[in-house]
């Protein structure tokens, strides 16, 4: 017993450090020319499949199994992401500066060279509606000279996203349940994609 919560401890901070290394890899750019030969920003598709990898044995899932459930959890991991877009992010919603520069900086998010500045980073995911209205709240807020309707918009856009991304975070885990056993659904609970 003891054993089986060691494993499902290893594999929740597993998928915490993975979730980590994707966001901060998302927010510094490309790897640095003369780099580390192991820089984990050159391997996230394999961190990405250890992480999968790592799941699906602690899910006990079959080869056939996983290939339902792969795509539902991809989803619902998605949508988690979503609805937590810009929350709490005192630098803006694409999170704190990066070294280097502020979101507007070089280095920055939005700097020359960034992920969204003049040279676009391929490894960069799309922004979610909720990120992008978060993004839209925040460059009013920024606007010293907005006047109290358009930050009223602003925010009332902002809330409406965060609510259809929830809505749709609830059906995608009620769906994903329908395919799961009960040891699975607990699994996926304390792994924290289902709630």
């Amino acid at each position: 017993m003891k054993h089986g919560k060691w494993i499902l401890s290893l594999a929740i901070v597993a998928m915490a450090a993975v979730g980590v290394i994707a966001e901060a890899r998302a927010q510094e750019g490309p790897p640095t020319p003369g780099g580390p030969a192991d820089d984990p920003r050159e391997r996230p598709d394999q961190f990405r499949k250890q992480a999968e990898s790592r799941m699906k044995e602690s899910l006990g899932a079959t080869d056939d199994e996983w290939t339902a459930l792969q795509p539902k959890i991809e989803k619902v991991q998605a949508l988690q992401r979503a609805t937590r877009g810009g929350r709490g992010m005192m630098t803006g919603p694409g999170g704190p500066p990066a070294a280097g520069g502020g979101p507007g900086g070089p280095g920055g998010r939005g700097g020359p060279g960034g992920p969204r500045g003049d040279q676009p980073d391929a490894n960069q995911r799309p922004q979610s509606e909720v990120e992008k209205k978060a993004e839209s709240l925040q460059k009013t807020l920024e606007n010293k000279d907005a006047k109290p309707d358009d930050v009223k918009a602003a925010l009332a856009a902002y809330r409406d996203a965060r609510a259809k991304a929830r809505e749709e975070l609830e059906k995608a885990q009620k769906d994903l349940k329908e395919l799961l056993t009960t040891r699975q659904e607990a699994q996926m609970v304390m792994m924290g994609v289902l709630e």
